[in-house]
């Protein structure tokens, strides 16, 4: 690529440690109740980072499909030469596990969990990390001073940057944004429903935003009245919970369970009161 003709590559010759690098964390599929979220990271050296921004990047939301896997392209092609980027992708099940366990585990720390493990990673390939820009997750003050006193005994050297709208402000989160959603969209599209559906499963399901008619619609052709839904959703949304109230009834023995204020809450419920017996591989069926 002209831009970077004649420079070294940053990933030979202790380059990772002597320079100083920046790395972005972004996401793709916070919201939608179907596929995965997927983090990316992308970091690059401070020297050559002007370079590097000249290549196009930009928040992957106000790209096309085709420009972001140009883009995407063009990281790969770089990647560990001038710059390194890596993806974590949480399945449906993962998040709905985390989000209904007994001790209750929010999507925000689910994410500033993914991002700290991020930047880990690039830490002990010994990437000399001295900042690191990420898009905010709940409050930007919280989110900051979180990661700050993670990071103060092992590397307090490291500066953090959180901020709303950061893929529009800083191009390294953008390249991590590009990675995100590139592969978010590419899961998607290579999905392989581990249950029997009829027809194989259709993905016409519009956004995969509970506010879709679309994806509203998709779920409720999909919805079994035993197991729920297909591994693509997350049966830890609003959206679920409420139409699996609408229409399924749990009876075992003297334990009925129908169409109560939360079928779902008191499903899991049951696993404190005791009454799992045998049933525990069909509840995980269902709740996860």
């Amino acid at each position: 690529m002209e831009q970077l003709e004649g420079q070294p590559n940053f990933f030979q010759n202790n380059l990772t440690s002597t320079e100083e690098w920046e790395i972005g964390i972004d996401e793709a599929g916070r919201g939608p109740v179907l596929g995965p979220m997927v983090y990316g990271s992308c970091f690059w050296p401070v020297k050559i980072k002007k370079e590097l921004a000249k290549l196009g990047f930009a928040d992957s939301k106000a790209l096309k499909e085709q420009e972001r896997d140009d883009l995407f392209h063009k990281i790969k092609e770089v990647n560990e030469k001038y710059l390194g980027f890596a993806v974590t992708v949480l399945d449906p099940e993962y998040i709905s596990n985390r989000m209904l366990q007994k001790e209750k585990f929010s999507l925000n720390k689910i994410s500033h969990e993914t991002a700290i493990k991020l930047i880990e990673s690039a830490l002990n390939r010994g990437i000399n990390v001295t900042h690191c820009y990420l898009d905010t997750v709940g409050p930007t003050e919280y989110y900051r001073d979180l990661l700050k006193n993670h990071f103060k005994n092992s590397h307090p050297h490291v500066k953090f940057t959180v901020a709303e709208k950061a893929e529009s402000k800083y191009p390294v989160v953008a390249a991590a944004s590009i990675c995100a959603k590139v592969t978010r969209d590419a899961a998607l599209k290579e999905w392989k429903f581990r249950e029997k559906i009829p027809g194989g499963g259709t993905f016409e399901f519009g956004s995969g935003y509970p506010g879709d008619e679309k994806t509203v619609n998709w779920l409720k052709a999909h919805r079994d009245p035993v197991f729920g839904f297909p591994d693509l959703v997350r049966f830890s949304w609003k959206t679920c919970e409420t139409m699996i109230n609408e229409k399924i009834t749990v009876n075992y023995g003297e334990e009925v369970v129908a169409n109560s204020a939360s079928t779902l809450t008191n499903f899991v419920a049951m696993e404190k009161r005791g009454h799992f017996l045998g049933k525990l591989g069909m509840i995980n069926h269902f709740v996860l």
